[in-house]
């Protein structure tokens, strides 16, 4: 077992940080990255200073323990951005209070209007087409309207 351990040198650590990093391609939840990465440091380091095996156990086992709150950081921040952009996986909610002109009119409640490059199903008052109408509640993958 000892003898394992003492191969451990530089590229071989080098070359277990990128087989991790690739795991985490196959199989994601940031968790293999960051053990990927503490390799990837510990490899490095040894290119620098030569230390014993033990030594390059130790740096692993604190460079993947610092990864954690490193992560944890990383994540918050990823976190606040996505709550920059309320509406993202949930479009028909940002359409909510917008005003769209008509494309087919509104006949027995039900009529089309477009969206940018879309044609999105509306429900509302009767209309004709080309009348200026406010959506007022999105549900689902049609929108309810009234008259602007």
């Amino acid at each position: 077992m000892a003898q394992m351990f003492t191969t451990l040198g530089n590229w071989n650590w080098l070359i277990v940080g990128f087989i991790l990093m690739a795991l985490e391609l196959l199989a994601p939840g940031v968790f293999l990255f960051w053990l990927g990465l503490a390799a990837l440091l510990v490899g490095l380091v040894s290119f620098v200073i030569n230390p014993s095996w033990q030594a390059e156990l130790i740096m692993f086992s604190v460079f993947a323990v610092a990864a954690v709150p490193l992560w944890r950081r990383f994540a918050l921040k990823s976190g606040a951005a996505s709550q920059s952009n309320p509406f993202l996986n949930r479009r028909t909610d940002a359409l909510v209070g917008r005003e769209f002109t008509l494309e087919k009119p509104i006949v027995d409640g039900a009529g089309t209007v477009r969206i940018d490059d879309t044609i999105w199903r509306v429900a509302g008052p009767d209309a004709p087409a080309g009348s200026r109408v406010r959506v007022v509640r999105a549900d689902g993958a049609s929108l309810t309207v009234a008259m602007a």
